[in-house]
């Protein structure tokens, strides 16, 4: 089903504030959320809302939390987010960044102690609209097994690498496993068996059952989601390993908090670390040339062959700037079960429920 974009901009508000944001920290989290809706990214959007209410009425987000500069240079900075929000903390750290580098050429900052932040790219968009290349990344709750592992050691890990381009910014957002998290949970509120390719279980055997996964995951069972690539180096499964060992090295080891398979440890207590860099195209050369190199590297790519007749070659960042536009016309298309979640949590908060 679809549900009005503006109807549930304003619940969401309403609901961040109940729980004891101000009306700026409650946009600021809306606008975070929604952004992976707008992209088409349902797994990161408001089915995320049941995932946010329990760690916030648990404890394990602060909500008046202060986070703390405890490392700080012209270039650099460790920001400890004392567990609060991870869009809050993130937005101020990627500001952070883009003020540095506006300054020194490359801003750096690195966070720990903090929660899930959403979706990788909502962070490197603020450094490109700035004119400036940005990357973010992210570890979580250990969900992928290395190649030749049954046992889940590394999160999600996405990275995001933003560059300032017309018509669109190039905007790469991507988990290095195969799936999020967020998208298993999206199939077992659909009851749908995943596709091939996606999971094993306890015993590193392949697995569909997307409920029974989650269940291992959260209880360290064993199993998970495999990294990009699939499970053996045959099909380039090192290759999505590495990619999330990097993401581990930039967001644990730089910020000085506990890697993947060390976080959600403790009852309520997340323990994420993100990373954040934005870097000024002065350092390079001329902005404006180095935006028009970019933009006909796309360009170029748009037009090569295709593989059958008609068929359209996108560029990272492209289907999700048209997928926002079908948004603001038609709704946000949501499971119903989605629909139900947000209804109940507005009603223990005692907020009128209205979305279509």
């Amino acid at each position: 089903m679809r549900i009005s974009y503006s109807l549930t901009k304003d619940l969401l508000g309403k609901i961040f504030h109940a729980y004891g944001f101000s009306e700026d920290e409650s946009g600021v989290i809306v606008d975070s959320l929604l952004a992976a809706d707008l992209a088409g990214i349902e797994s990161h959007g408001i089915q995320r809302m049941v995932r946010y209410d329990y760690a916030i009425l648990s404890g394990m987000v602060v909500v008046d939390a202060k986070p703390k500069t405890v490392w700080n240079t012209p270039i650099s900075a460790v920001i400890d987010a004392h567990r609060a929000m991870g869009q809050l903390v993130s937005v101020q750290a990627m500001k952070l960044a883009i003020q540095k580098a506006k300054m020194t050429g490359i801003g750096m900052v690195a966070v720990r102690n903090s929660n899930h932040f959403g979706i990788a790219g909502y962070y490197t968009r603020m450094a490109s609209k700035e004119g400036l290349i940005g990357i973010s990344m992210t570890n979580s709750e250990a969900i992928m097994v290395p190649t030749g592992s049954r046992q889940a050691m590394l999160g999600t890990n996405p990275i995001s690498v933003a560059f300032p381009a017309d018509p669109v910014d190039f905007c790469f957002d991507a988990a290095t496993t195969v799936v999020p998290r967020g998208k298993l949970e999206v199939y077992r509120k659909a009851e749908k068996a995943t596709p091939d390719g996606w999971m094993v279980d306890a015993d590193g055997q392949p697995c569909n059952d997307p409920d029974k996964v989650i269940q291992n995951i959260s209880s360290r069972a064993g199993g998970g989601i495999l990294p990009l690539g699939g499970c053996t180096e045959l099909t380039g499964g090192h290759k999505g390993y590495g990619y999330g060992m990097l993401c581990e090295l930039f967001t644990s080891v730089l910020s000085g908090g506990p890697p993947s398979y060390r976080t959600y440890q403790e009852p309520n207590v997340a323990d994420s670390a993100h990373f954040f860099m934005a870097i000024d195209c002065n350092a390079f050369g001329d902005p404006e040339a180095l935006k028009a190199a970019c933009s006909g590297l796309l360009e170029d790519i748009r037009n090569a062959a295709p593989a059958q007749e008609g068929q359209r070659i996108y560029i990272h960042g492209e289907k999700e700037v048209e997928f926002a536009a079908t948004v603001y016309k038609d709704g946000i298309p949501v499971n119903e079960k989605t629909v139900k979640e947000m209804e109940t949590i507005a009603r223990n908060l005692q907020i009128p429920f209205s979305l279509v």
